[in-house]
């Protein structure tokens, strides 16, 4: 995947979030970490979506993580509509990534140069340099 320098990098799943800025060249990314803001799960809209019974009953519906995961969107959206964002890639899990969808902002979509559905949080930066590189 093409990254241009600069471009921001948004590593989340559904209890972690942090900001990355891409130091390295176009197809030879070298993260740097920005910032790991603390969020506030306020946006548990996610719930009417996931009401079913047996995902309930099983625990298959974690509102918390959907939550951080809207949370974490809303987040982007500010500083998208702020201009602090140029250029974002989202690194997020399946599922999370699901949830910030639903709440991206035109101004945000609009920065979006591409998303990896993919649980990297956690891992070495070098290993997420090389998921983007191979994207």
């Amino acid at each position: 995947m093409k990254l241009a320098h600069n471009a921001h990098i948004a590593l989340v799943d559904g209890e972690s979030f942090s900001l990355f800025r891409n130091r390295g060249k176009i197809f030879e990314p070298e993260l740097e970490l920005v910032e790991q803001p603390q969020l506030e799960a306020t946006n548990f809209s996610a719930g009417v979506r996931h009401q079913d019974h047996l995902g309930k009953m099983l625990g298959r519906t974690q509102l918390d993580e959907l939550a951080h995961g809207a949370a974490a969107a809303e987040w982007l959206n500010a500083k998208a509509a702020a201009g602090e964002i140029e250029e974002l890639l989202i690194i997020a899990d399946p599922k999370t990534l699901g949830e910030m969808r639903q709440h991206y902002h035109v101004e945000l979509k609009n920065r979006l140069v591409g998303e990896i559905d993919k649980t990297l949080t956690g891992q070495p930066v070098e290993k997420i340099e090389k998921a983007i590189a191979a994207a």
